[in-house]
């Protein structure tokens, strides 16, 4: 008899009429088209792998420029960039939706004030949806606002901080939300995150914009939008900085 197999990959999904047969035929499930592209992965886990987009190589911010228009200020030095407390946080030349973000960080090796007075910053996907920066080492502050919160929204599985001054990696997947011609919610943003290689968030859900005040909210936006790194008065570092729009 002719059986119909539905077979989804990470390419798509493919419908297949086959002749099932008494003894069974394992060449039935095999897919050989399409085939899935060549990627070289880096050498190590912060190395952008081919198909990336790299951000930031250490020597220029070319790929950035200043939240209020026009160049950055912020510095580089050491193969790192540092934020220039007061100058207004950055944002990326070009636009980007549902990706893959390696993003490493460090807090000031010297410790001042305590809770979010330290240490902070944050990595805004679409510009919209903030993964909070923030030395948590010894620090106390609220737990939906601590290293690896979806800020004010979700508290992270666990705190995996290293102590301030020791660069720390984020590992990103983020899928971007979808809307509606009317504005309403089609899909959610969603979120996963590695903190030094240490899972705490998973495909977490997205309220909606970040709030400092009030509730998360989503208004309808471009469905590619810069990511923004912010300015909050603190001598943050970021390096090794790479994408890949999925």
């Amino acid at each position: 008899m002719i059986q119909k197999v539905l077979f989804v990959t990470g390419l798509g999904i493919t419908l297949f009429s086959i002749q099932t047969r008494a003894q069974g035929d394992p060449k039935i499930t095999e897919i050989w088209k399409p085939e899935a592209p060549v990627v070289t992965p880096g050498k190590t886990a912060a190395d952008a792998p081919s198909d990336a987009i790299v951000l930031f190589d250490g020597k220029s911010l070319d790929s950035w420029e200043s939240e209020k228009g026009g160049a950055t200020a912020w510095t580089i030095a050491d193969n790192a960039m540092t934020v220039k407390p007061g100058s207004g946080g950055i944002k990326t030349k070009q636009a980007f939706g549902s990706c893959q973000l390696h993003i490493e960080w460090r807090a000031p090796e010297v410790v001042k004030g305590e809770g979010q007075g330290r240490g902070n910053s944050g990595i805004f996907l679409m510009g919209q949806y903030e993964l909070q920066v923030l030395d948590m080492y010894n620090n106390k502050t609220y737990s939906n606002g601590q290293a690896g919160s979806i800020y004010k929204q979700t508290i992270p599985m666990v705190n995996a901080s290293r102590k301030p001054g020791e660069w720390q990696t984020y590992d990103i997947l983020f899928t971007a939300p979808e809307f509606y011609e009317d504005g309403r919610v089609k899909s959610a943003a969603r979120i996963t995150v590695l903190h030094n290689g240490v899972l705490i968030q998973n495909n977490t859900t997205i309220w909606g914009g970040t709030q400092y005040i009030g509730i998360a909210k989503y208004e309808k936006h471009a469905p590619i939008l810069p990511i923004m790194l912010q300015d909050h008065g603190d001598l943050v570092g970021f390096r090794n900085i790479w994408i890949r729009p999925l």
